[in-house]
């Protein structure tokens, strides 16, 4: 079960792209930010879901820019100081948060177009199956990879 087909159309606003296998979505800032702090705990880098705007502006200029150059908190000194043991070193967090955010985004938009119906289950979280056949199409594990 992949992610099939890429739907090119996802556009929020045009503050932030993200590339992936040759397909770019465009983000608002604040759905870049929402997406990238959902990303952030998904990775484990953050634990709760409310961040600080400090906290936000540091994960949106490393996912955006793939380093945080003027750091707003002390998150950004401790992914600093941490980021070779953090999913394998900087270039790894910088490709899962970029990566998280993408997909996020593709599974938004195959729901909105009709393509996925999505489907909660308490014990495996949200499952997708195929609006044209009611087949699974993809949990969050495939959907997302381990990432962990």
């Amino acid at each position: 079960m992949g992610l099939g087909p890429l739907s090119p159309s996802y556009s929020s606003g045009h503050d932030f792209s993200v590339e992936v296998d040759g397909v770019r979505f465009d983000f608002s800032a604040g759905d870049f930010a929402s997406r990238v702090g959902a990303a952030a705990m998904r990775l484990g880098l953050i634990g709760r879901p409310q961040l600080r705007g400090p906290e936000t502006e540091d994960l949106v200029a490393l996912a955006a820019h793939g380093a945080v150059a003027h750091p707003a908190s002390p998150l950004a000194a401790h992914i600093d100081d941490h980021a070779g043991s953090l999913l394998g070193g900087g270039a790894d967090l910088v490709h899962w948060l970029r990566r998280l955010v993408f997909t996020g985004a593709w599974i938004d938009q195959q729901v909105a177009d009709g393509t996925l119906v999505p489907e909660f289950d308490e014990a495996r979280g949200f499952l997708y199956r195929s609006a044209a056949t009611g087949q699974p199409a993809a949990d969050e594990s495939t959907v997302y990879g381990r990432v962990s």
